[in-house]
């Protein structure tokens, strides 16, 4: 009895696996395919409206803070059908090219850094910020978000400011209990590596919805084969929901003078949105994409 609880506990108030909660088999894999920093310049934003349209992305986040953010809440209003999420963004990294905070600075001085733009690492955030201003923070662009009229289906944070420090996923949990949205959540075994196996049971306590596994993994060397690495990782997927991430943008001169990570973010948009091996193994694995909006009305409906 006690371990039927328990499992009660971390699944959420319906019985069986994620999958199944969601209409599918326990054996069948799904795959979240998500592309990150929506918003963050114009390459971005044309990169990921075209793998949403063409291509094999399922879902979005947006980044709040950034310039080109109204583009992309325009284009989130005007298609309801496509998934948007919020990148929770206390980050601004790029050299020339920066973002200051949504919310009033007198709330959030320490995100500041002397430039009155964000800090351009996680480290910087912990040493001169707060979890209340994180929150603060958070809370200020998911409204900012809503009143642009996207539906925001999930959450998850840029560059994983809010998910590194257990204190800061606090301010995660309270910004999905807050506005009832599924989050992006590291497998199980990557928390063990990192000495917190009890994260994910914790979300789902307070009934928070999330994939079953998350690559983590990340193309931090340009000399990579992108293409070579992600056929890897659709091969070995697992059964249940994972969540993977790309950063789809156009190879533009907007984006090369953004970013040394240009050519890894163009090759990412065009493996993901026309190259027709990935789409064939896809279609070979019988993997099932999805985006986040079945998670979301999972957990509102649990929630009820």
């Amino acid at each position: 009895m006690a371990l039927s609880l328990s499992v009660a506990a971390v699944r959420g108030a319906e019985p069986g696996t994620l999958a199944e909660r969601l209409g599918y088999q326990a054996t069948d894999r799904l795959l979240i395919i998500n592309g990150d920093d929506a918003g963050m310049c114009h390459a971005a934003n044309q990169g990921v409206t075209e793998a949403l349209e063409q291509g094999l992305m399922t879902s979005a986040t947006i980044m709040a803070p950034c310039p080109w953010f109204y583009e992309i809440a325009d284009y989130a209003r005007n298609h309801p059908d496509k998934d948007f999420g919020v990148h929770l963004c206390h980050t601004a990294e790029w050299k020339l090219y920066r973002w200051g905070p949504v919310a009033p600075r007198e709330q959030v001085p320490g995100l500041a850094d002397p430039d009155g733009c964000l800090w351009r690492s996680v480290q910087e955030v912990y040493a001169h910020s707060n979890q209340e201003e994180a929150l603060a923070e958070g809370r200020a662009q998911i409204k900012k978000a809503l009143a642009a009229g996207v539906d925001i289906t999930h959450l998850d944070s840029h560059m994983g400011t809010l998910q590194y420090d257990p204190r800061y996923m606090e301010v995660y949990l309270k910004l999905a209990v807050e506005f009832e949205l599924p989050v992006r959540m590291a497998s199980q075994a990557t928390l063990e590596k990192f000495n917190q196996p009890g994260l994910r049971a914790k979300f789902a306590a307070q009934g928070i919805v999330f994939p079953d596994y998350f690559i983590h993994e990340e193309l931090k060397d340009e000399g990579k084969d992108v293409k070579a690495f992600w056929l890897k990782i659709i091969r070995e997927l697992k059964p249940g929901v994972t969540e993977l991430y790309i950063h789809a943008a156009k190879p533009t001169d907007e984006l090369k003078a953004i970013t040394g990570s240009w050519a890894t973010r163009a090759a990412e948009f065009e493996l993901f949105t026309h190259d027709p091996d990935l789409r064939r193994l896809v279609e070979e694995q019988q993997i099932k994409r999805l985006g986040y909006r079945p998670l979301r009305e999972l957990q509102r409906r649990m929630r009820k």
